[in-house]
């Protein structure tokens, strides 16, 4: 790696680390609020908070953090390919945690999140954002 790009990956890693704090404020909001308000199983209530964090994170990541050259066409279904594998493990590890486990569903959420969130990062960057020549 040629010490030019380390400031735009470490620039592009603090930006996607706001985006991704902004998507989780949104995912953890109807988390919380199904759960705690709603009465919803914890399982349902995350993939709900999922559901709508992802959309908040398609549109911050591509605007701010990977300065996409590809289109909404073509980087539309590849970041749906990468989220759909986000909300499977999601629901697994929740699962696993919540259900099977029986551990409290927001710390659980916490480490969910963090393994998630290095998933999603590198197939976003490599696959769902990747500029056209690479």
């Amino acid at each position: 790696m040629s010490s030019r790009r380390y400031p735009r990956q470490f620039r592009q890693l603090l930006v996607y680390g706001f985006a991704g704090g902004l998507t989780a404020i949104a995912h953890y909001g109807v988390l919380v609020g199904l759960v705690e308000l709603g009465r919803f199983d914890p399982v349902p209530a995350t993939l709900a908070g999922f559901v709508v964090g992802a959309l908040v994170s398609y549109t911050l990541n591509r605007w701010m953090t990977f300065e996409a050259t590809r289109s909404h066409a073509q980087a539309g279904w590849r970041f749906g390919l990468i989220a759909a594998g986000g909300f499977a493990l999601t629901g697994v590890l929740m699962h696993l945690f919540v259900t099977r486990l029986g551990l409290p569903y927001l710390p659980m959420q916490l480490v969910t999140t963090g393994l998630v969130m290095v998933f999603s990062f590198l197939g976003h960057k490599f696959f769902s954002f990747a500029d056209r020549g690479a």
